[in-house]
């Protein structure tokens, strides 16, 4: 039996979640939590053989979660189940760990096989997150602007084009206000900007902060 651990914020998506599995005869939910620290809290008392992980839930925000898992846990894959598109988060998380990517409205047949495929000790990538990893091994100079940023300054950037100020970002991220500021000016120097403005208008354009 494959134990599932599912980390998601949204009881409905966690029942769902556990009556499509429920309906195999070789997967079964063995936990659950709503947030990243109480997910962090209960695996070590709660052995499973895959985490479904959602990126986005209160606390601990979902990429340092992932990494947090795949610093402590590194025998036990992750599969990052999102609504974020795939251009989005996929190439990010697969690099911080991730042992899949797949979004949440995606049929319940992938999911399935998408557990069952890294579970034995493969990588899960759907045909367009395949594409994305091509792309992302040609020229440096093809690759859209916000893909030169960390993973921490890609964070600030969507919260600021969501319009939240840098106090808010700070309270979100647990960072103190100048750090925040700090990530700001590398963001604009990184993508060659000048103005909150154009960050929220290319953000738009590559659809970032969805």
């Amino acid at each position: 039996m494959i134990r599932v651990f599912i980390a998601d914020d949204h009881p409905i998506v966690r029942q769902g979640l556990r009556q499509i599995l429920a309906g195999t005869d070789d997967v079964g939910v063995v936990g659950e939590a709503c947030a990243g620290q109480e997910l962090l809290d209960r695996l070590p008392t709660t052995p499973c053989d895959v985490v479904l992980l959602d990126l986005t839930m209160p606390g601990i925000d979902g990429m340092d979660v992932l990494k947090i898992l795949h610093r402590d846990w590194p025998k036990v894959p992750v599969l990052v189940l999102t609504m974020h598109s795939e251009d989005q988060f996929a190439l990010r998380t697969l690099k911080a760990g991730a042992s899949g990517y797949l979004t949440k409205d995606s049929a319940p047949g992938e999911l399935v096989g998408a557990i069952r495929h890294i579970v034995a000790g493969n990588r899960y990538v759907s045909p367009s997150v395949a594409e994305l990893l091509a792309a992302h091994l040609g020229p440096e100079g093809d690759k859209p602007a916000h893909e030169r940023l960390s993973d921490r300054e890609y964070q600030v950037l969507r919260f600021i084009a969501m319009g939240r100020s840098t106090r808010e970002i700070a309270e979100e991220l647990r960072l103190s206000v100048k750090t925040v500021g700090t990530y700001r000016g590398r963001i604009l120097e990184k993508m060659q900007m000048h103005s909150a403005a154009e960050l929220t208008a290319y953000a738009v354009r590559y659809r970032l902060a969805e």
